[in-house]
């Protein structure tokens, strides 16, 4: 009995002891089973979180290709800024819309051995290829080509210069042109003074482009005025020919000629002279005249501005309103610039015209109906012109003329179906001078050249010629009233402003 209950809690315990196992079997089975599920989570989740990195890296190395590729193909004036603070290769207005009416291929040389190009013209290159696809730029090492430059011209170019090409015609713009230098006295070395690059290509490309050249006839034999060095260049980078005309000897204008230039005559022209004149306006001639005060008669040259409605006043015109003038001196006109085809630009961009020793130009009441005459400078209603030049006063005087004046006019007239005579007038020759020029920072200039090409541009050919870049201070144009303002502030009401604030802190300081 005893070893028999013995036995059964023996084999209770056995079976107690085998539950208790197998529980923890289980238990462990439980365990690893859970460890390997959980393994298995983590694993697909790494998985998952590696592929999406995958994916997005590939993702955004393709995105960054096709930004890349998307801003090769960029012009260069959107990835390139230019951040030189004359705008050395940005292209202006005029350049931009002649490319755009472009119509012929051409090509770009520029000579220059691989990593010696100059990158500020190269950038410039570069704009004119983004404004038209008829532009194409190559460079071209004299080293690797030796031949290629003796294929259109014999002469020695330096380097970085460029060999514009259209077709069998071409134009070599030489580096020595594209920056311009003067001398320094200080230092007796020469100074890098301008910037021409894109005067000189754009002034190419309608060279090599054009079909006919526009030819400019200039009146002699009257003491007319020698052109200023500076509009003569600017007048021949517009491709255009000058050449002399005296009409005691040829008799008439040639046929060829598509204007003239009559640059203030101090002697008075002949009647036949002034016969033959008019006989080319009438048949649709175009001029450009100037004139000066002389102080004598001059009835034919005034019978030529008559025959088109403008009259020349008697004297020098002077500026009752300190606005108009400049340097202190009443007789430098700083007139009013009319909004007209010619003057858009000037007006838009703030230019100041500056005349000295302007005489008034008056419209007559008789002219024809045909004859239109177009206002583009003009006085103030303060002016007056004074007919007694020596008087030792500058005030007006019993005697003078009133104002307004026109300062210059553009006359039109039609003749023929296809045939329009264009003259344009200014009173005084100064406007030429590069001294008053730069006085207006350039405006004088741009006004002369806006006047020729309204004269000679026709559908065969166009003159665009760009002014350098002046890498040189800026002249600021100051009007007579402008400078006794300024003068006033700072000699009175800034120190003036500064002595009250003192006395008002040292005042509440004495209070304290």
């Amino acid at each position: 009995m005893f070893f028999s209950k013995k036995n059964n809690n023996n084999n209770n315990i056995n079976e107690e002891n085998t539950e208790s196992v197998e529980k923890i079997e289980n238990n462990n089975n439980s365990s690893k089973k859970q460890r390997k599920k959980f393994k298995d989570t983590i694993n697909k989740k790494y998985l998952k979180n590696g592929s999406y990195s995958s994916i997005m890296i590939v993702v955004f190395a393709a995105i960054i290709i096709v930004i890349n590729m998307i801003a090769g193909n960029l012009p260069s004036k959107y990835t390139r800024l230019d951040i030189s603070s004359e705008k050395l290769y940005t292209i202006g207005d005029e350049t931009k819309a002649m490319l755009k009416d472009l119509d012929k291929d051409v090509i770009i040389y520029q000579i220059a051995q691989s990593g010696s190009e100059d990158e500020t013209i190269s950038n410039l290159l570069q704009r004119y290829a983004d404004e038209s696809d008829h532009i194409t730029v190559e460079q071209k090492d004299p080293v690797v080509n030796p031949k290629f430059i003796s294929e259109y011209t014999s002469d020695n170019l330096s380097s970085n210069s460029l060999i514009i090409v259209c077709g069998d015609r071409n134009k070599v713009v030489n580096y020595n042109n594209i920056y311009e230098s003067s001398l320094d006295y200080n230092t007796y070395s020469y100074k890098t003074t301008g910037f021409d690059g894109e005067g000189q290509i754009t002034s190419a490309i309608a060279y090599v482009t054009s079909e006919n050249l526009p030819v400019m006839y200039t009146l002699e034999g009257h003491g007319e005025q020698d052109l200023d060095s500076t509009v003569k260049e600017d007048i021949e980078k517009a491709n255009m020919e000058i050449k002399s005309l005296n009409l005691l000897t040829e008799g008439s204008v040639p046929e060829d000629a598509s204007c003239l230039l009559i640059d203030a005559p101090t002697t008075d022209i002949s009647e036949d002279e002034k016969t033959a004149l008019i006989e080319y306006l009438e048949n649709g001639g175009k001029a450009m005249i100037f004139s000066d005060y002389t102080g004598q008669e001059m009835p034919n040259f005034d019978a030529v501005l008559e025959n088109y409605g403008v009259n020349r006043v008697d004297g020098l015109v002077f500026e009752g309103d300190s606005q108009h003038y400049a340097a202190q001196m009443p007789y430098y006109l700083v007139p009013t610039i009319n909004s007209t085809d010619i003057t858009s630009d000037l007006v838009s961009s703030g230019y100041y015209i500056l005349m000295p020793y302007a005489q008034g130009i008056q419209k007559s009441e008789d002219v024809r109906d045909t004859v239109t005459i177009e206002s583009l400078l003009t006085t103030s209603d303060s002016a007056y012109s004074k007919t007694d030049v020596n008087s030792g006063t500058l005030s007006k005087e019993d005697g003078d003329v009133d104002g307004p004046f026109d300062l210059g006019v553009s006359i039109t007239e039609t003749v023929d179906t296809d045939k329009e005579t264009h003259i344009i007038y200014y009173s005084t020759s100064n406007l030429l001078q590069s001294q008053v020029n730069q006085m207006v920072s350039g405006g004088n200039e741009k006004l002369v050249m806006a006047s020729l090409s309204a004269l000679v541009d026709t559908e065969d050919s166009t003159t665009v010629s760009i002014p350098s870049k002046s890498l040189e201070v800026s002249y600021l144009t100051l009007t007579a009233y402008d400078a006794s303002f300024w003068k006033i502030c700072v000699i009175g009401l800034i120190p003036g402003a500064f002595l009250l604030v003192g006395f008002m802190i040292w005042l509440k300081r004495r209070k304290a």
